[in-house]
């Protein structure tokens, strides 16, 4: 079954027409780590051992912790699909709204979802699911809140894929060996087709999910880029500068056009419109696709705009009158 995400061009270039589009709809960063060219071993060899440890410690260096608590795979999304299957089903809650991919995988493996509206309604639960930020409005939970859940549940997921520029959310650090901490590569560093992202976990269940995952679950290339980009912390600091500022200004262009500020992270915003479909008619007849939700007929989810053409196509979209709404 097909689930609602962001990032489908093809449906808006269907509905709107092809063009030049700017995709706003995702998390993802528009201004990307520069990938430099790799050795043809890259390519042509199966993955090393050796190249994977150079990843993984590069990445605990990130995500300051040990090494042996960091397992690579392909992409969070990977981790959203094996994880139900690697534990016993049960009652999970999800934090809701959410990322929906978390509550859809658990019910394909048999788990009974419940949505929780805060971390107070989760104690109990055999597995509790919380996006830290979360997606889509950003809110957010100190580690030692989601510390002590941990405590009140079976396993605890804490799904850390906007956390890249707020370290201070992490609980990579310290976290109790009943949880899993997901992190993604694509987002922060802006290379979603890499496929690359992280569970940091236990030993003893990082074991049994690379069993899961099986052998060469991160390709050659995924392997060199992702070390190559985590170690440049002079790109992510001047990324991290980049974004803080982006969103203040993302969000006086919103309000300008009428729209309430409803949350958002370092990489995304969301707004509070007075019609959703109105507003996002009017950004798509400019060729930039931004991202709706179905249970909500107001909010809209904008990614940050990369370079000064994006930035001036976008404050001229939306000082156009806003449409009537399309049907559907």
């Amino acid at each position: 079954m097909r689930r609602d995400h962001g990032g489908d061009i093809d449906k808006a270039a269907a509905r709107y027409g092809a063009g030049d589009w700017i995709d706003l709809s995702t998390g993802i960063n528009r201004r990307p780590w520069p990938v430099a060219a790799l050795p043809d071993e890259a390519w042509r060899a199966l993955p090393t051992a050796a190249a994977s440890a150079r990843l993984t410690g590069i990445a605990a260096g990130w995500y300051r912790c040990d090494p042996g608590h960091v397992l690579p795979l392909a992409g969070a999304s990977a981790a959203i699909q094996l994880i139900p299957r690697l534990l016993p089903a049960g009652r999970a809650a999800v934090l809701a709204p959410s990322y929906n991919e978390h509550a859809a995988s658990l019910r394909a493996a048999g788990w009974q979802v419940g949505d929780a509206a805060g971390i107070e309604d989760m104690a109990g639960a055999d597995l509790a699911v919380v996006v830290n930020p979360n997606n889509p409005d950003g809110r957010e939970w100190a580690p030692e809140t989601l510390a002590a859940l941990a405590g009140r549940v079976g396993h605890l997921i804490v799904d850390e894929s906007f956390a890249d520029p707020r370290p201070d959310l992490s609980l990579a650090p310290t976290a109790p060996d009943n949880t899993l901490i997901l992190r993604s590569f694509g987002k922060f560093w802006g290379l979603a087709g890499l496929r690359l992202g992280f569970v940091i976990a236990a030993p003893a269940l990082l074991e049994r999910l690379a069993e899961v995952a099986g052998p060469w679950s991160v390709s050659g290339p995924a392997l060199a880029i992702g070390a190559s980009a985590m170690a440049d912390h002079l790109w992510a600091d001047e990324t991290v500068v980049y974004h803080s500022e982006a969103c203040l200004r993302l969000d006086r262009l919103a309000h300008a056009a009428g729209w309430i500020p409803a949350g958002g992270t370092h990489l995304f915003r969301l707004y509070d419109t007075p019609d959703a479909a109105a507003a996002q008619q009017q950004l798509a007849e400019a060729r930039i696709w931004t991202r709706r939700f179905p249970y909500s007929a107001r909010w809209l989810r904008l990614g940050i705009p990369g370079s000064h053409d994006e930035w001036d196509r976008l404050a001229t979209a939306l000082r156009q009158p806003a449409p009537a709404s399309l049907p559907g």
